[in-house]
């Protein structure tokens, strides 16, 4: 037997009985520290060693905050000739009333998963007849109650409690969802606002459509 192997068997012979160190891996020495498969570091306890997420309350809340200023500003500077102005195909509807149903959809939210908790329910405008200023003064109460939900829902685990006048059932109540489905609402009526302008020959000026993507006040208007 040569060298080698003697030493070899010697430090074998030489390791007590429960001294694992020895034959631990290294990371597996340091109690504190493991590696996984994707060689994140992480305690025995299975926690990653990551920092913790970032608090994503205010992000969120500034959010709606931007999709409401977008909101108003169209109903600010939608000329007043295309208030009345028929929806094509449906003659019962007009712009006016496409502005109006903004805040009152608000509000329809409002009542339905907020006034149980205590959040206040703005009235509601009549879309027949509401005028600019009394419009843009009514967003601002409703985006303030569509703002006391999403809080409600972050101090409550992330999601808006449940409550007895919730019977449509097809929004999933996390944050999340609430606040994705509320731009995506207002969204939808801006775009047809500026489709039905278009469509009845009123096309609406560049600096009006412009503002629908303007979501950063300081940005500089980029030309599409």
């Amino acid at each position: 037997m040569g060298p080698k192997k003697r030493m070899t068997l010697k430090s074998k012979a030489g390791r007590k009985d429960g001294d694992t160190k020895s034959i631990l891996p290294a990371a597996a020495s340091a109690p504190h520290i493991m590696r996984n498969s994707l060689s994140v570091s992480a305690t025995f306890d299975g926690r990653s060693g990551l920092p913790p997420p970032p608090d994503l309350r205010t992000t969120l809340v500034a959010a709606w905050r931007t999709n409401n200023r977008v909101t108003v500003s169209l109903v600010q500077h939608v000329p007043s000739v295309l208030w009345d102005i028929a929806v094509p195909g449906a003659p019962q509807r007009t712009i006016r009333s496409i502005l109006a149903h903004f805040h009152n959809a608000r509000c329809w939210w409002v009542k339905m998963l907020g006034r149980e908790h205590g959040i206040t329910l703005p009235m509601r405008v009549d879309h027949r007849r509401v005028a600019r200023r009394e419009l843009v003064a009514a967003l601002k109460r409703s985006g303030a109650g569509i703002e006391a939900l999403l809080e409600l829902g972050l101090a409550s685990e992330g999601r808006v409690p449940p409550s007895k006048g919730y019977v449509w059932r097809n929004l999933s109540l996390d944050v999340g969802h609430v606040l994705t489905y509320f731009v995506a609402h207002e969204a939808h009526h801006r775009g047809q606002i500026v489709m039905v302008a278009r469509q009845t020959g009123h096309r609406l000026p560049r600096a009006i459509t412009d503002g629908l993507w303007q979501w950063k006040t300081d940005a500089p208007r980029v030309p599409r």
